[in-house]
């Protein structure tokens, strides 16, 4: 691996530094005296808000609880009287010149100390020329409404591509030194892969996972890029209505599906371009239960090589009015921040589903949905699945919605041989002891899902026979199987009827 990083590179970096500057400047030019920087990057804010005070002559005072106030650029003892909230915050309404007030972590005042709130309303809203601006830092600000509409939001850029890139190299470079001169081993195709899932995460915690990859054994493989968006998710705190899926399946053990295999590899250039033009918005998957949809969408992030997030619908509804959008719009939020990266809304129709007892929530959710598909700006390719299409809103239909509407119906001849081949290999039994032609003809009408049902079964029953799992055992479990092919043979039928003129066969 190239070690160092590159003289552009490193007039990226400049450049982002000197833009962060130069846009804080104009926030203070504007006279705001309250300005809101969420991050976790502490270090990179304050040497920031250091370059913008010797910029503008100003002094640059820093509180936080363990320290109190003291100035930045001197040091020296705390200001007297500062080691509370309250106490510092009296001593910046009452400062009558130009100056940077930084507090760190002042959240949990912000929901618990009315006292405090006033305060910082005040110094917002002082007039005059030469007052001085405070500046609220934390991981995650949630201001109160009286001081809200007073205050600027400022947010310091993240990393390009280049910088992430020059970050990795660095670290291997890091290692290296350590190691006598032994290089980091990896490929061109895994260490973009890795820029590309670094995404979204401040410096510092981009090299920390950068470092992380790295020190174990001296190399970043495919089987790194699982747990590098595991600990990513983790550290943006996505867990709750987002969930991590870490068992990504491969094309190669998902049965048949050609069509959309082919499809999917003909845009996967386009999608890891991230150019937003054109770029591949993502597929409904219609289908009965068990035929392969839930595989197909876990397959797509582990064919790209990307995180996938499953969006639970159930946990988005809450009883207060408005929690459910608002559940909704934070859960699509999170999904951006994690891009370039899947997002699997699982049985779609149970979320969106109208009825006129909700008071409206399904409806206010529909459009929630539909305006970020049709509006945002990040990689975040959906994968939905449906299989009820009777009890999805026709507005979620309507073309351009989706890129595609795939109709995954029950495997054929050949494609329940392939399953029954991956099942067995799974398993540790060996496909060639098996008559499989036999198998597919006396599962037709089986889905996926049924037919490893019945594998599964024929192993715990040859356990408790205390025998091997041989050929008429798995007939035996096939023939007491009955699928739901036949159980709901009327609904299986309309669906099919329903998708022949309006979608695209997956298989």
């Amino acid at each position: 691996m190239r070690q160092g990083a590159s003289q552009s590179a490193i007039w990226t970096v400049v450049k982002r530094v000197k833009n962060d500057i130069r846009d804080l400047q104009l926030v203070l030019d504007a006279r705001v005296r309250l300005v809101a920087i969420e991050s976790w990057d502490e270090l990179r804010v304050l040497e920031t808000l250091t370059s913008v005070a010797v910029h503008r002559g100003s002094n640059l005072m820093v509180w936080s609880i363990s320290e109190g106030l003291h100035r930045m650029d001197f040091g020296g003892p705390m200001v007297e009287g500062t080691d509370t909230l309250e106490g510092a915050l009296r001593f910046v309404k009452a400062d009558p010149q130009p100056g940077l007030y930084v507090f760190f972590d002042v959240h949990p005042f912000l929901r618990d100390d009315p006292l405090a709130v006033r305060l910082i309303k005040e110094v917002a809203i002082a007039e005059g020329g030469q007052r001085p601006t405070l500046v609220l830092v934390s991981h995650a600000l949630r201001l109160p409404a009286e001081v809200q509409r007073y205050a600027a939001r400022f947010n310091l850029s993240l990393p390009s591509e280049d910088e992430l890139l020059s970050i990795v190299r660095e670290e291997a470079a890091r290692w290296s030194q350590k190691n006598r001169g032994i290089r980091v081993r990896t490929d061109n195709r895994t260490l973009q892969q890795v820029v590309n899932n670094l995404r979204g995460l401040s410096h510092a915690d981009a090299r920390l996972l950068a470092r992380s990859l790295i020190c174990d054994d001296g190399a970043i493989t495919q089987e790194d890029l699982p747990e590098l968006n595991k600990a990513k998710f983790q550290l943006l705190d996505l867990d709750g209505v987002l969930g991590y899926e870490a068992d990504t399946a491969r094309f190669a053990d998902v049965g048949g599906l050609v069509n959309l295999k082919r499809w999917l590899a003909e845009r996967q250039a386009a999608f890891m371009a991230g150019s937003l033009q054109d770029m591949p918005k993502g597929v409904l998957l219609l289908g009965a239960q068990g035929s392969g949809k839930s595989l197909a969408a876990k397959a797509v992030a582990g064919l790209w090589g990307l995180p996938l997030l499953r969006l639970d619908f159930a946990a988005l509804y809450n009883k207060y009015f408005g929690e459910t959008e608002r559940n909704l719009r934070e859960a699509l939020a999170l999904a951006e921040r994690m891009s370039p990266c899947v997002l699997w809304m699982d049985e779609i129709e149970k979320g969106l589903a109208t009825g006129e007892m909700d008071g409206g929530v399904s409806q206010r959710i529909l459009g929630t949905l539909l305006t970020w598909m049709a509006e945002r700006k990040s990689s975040v390719f959906v994968v939905a699945t449906a299989n009820v299409i009777k009890r999805l809103p026709p507005e979620l239909l309507r073309k351009g919605r989706f890129d595609e509407v795939f109709f995954v119906d029950l495997p054929d001849l050949r494609v329940r041989e392939e399953i029954f081949r991956i099942h067995l290999q799974r398993r540790e039994l060996e496909p060639q002891a098996f008559n499989l032609s036999e198998l597919a003809m006396l599962t037709d009408g089986f889905s996926g899902a049924e037919i490893e049902q019945a594998v599964v079964s024929a192993l715990y029953t040859a356990q408790a026979r205390q025998q091997d799992v041989e050929q008429p055992l798995l007939v035996e479990m096939l023939q007491r199987t009955v699928p739901l092919s036949v159980l709901m043979a009327e609904d299986l039928a309309a669906l099919r009827s329903w998708a022949t003129s309006r979608t695209v066969a997956a298989g």
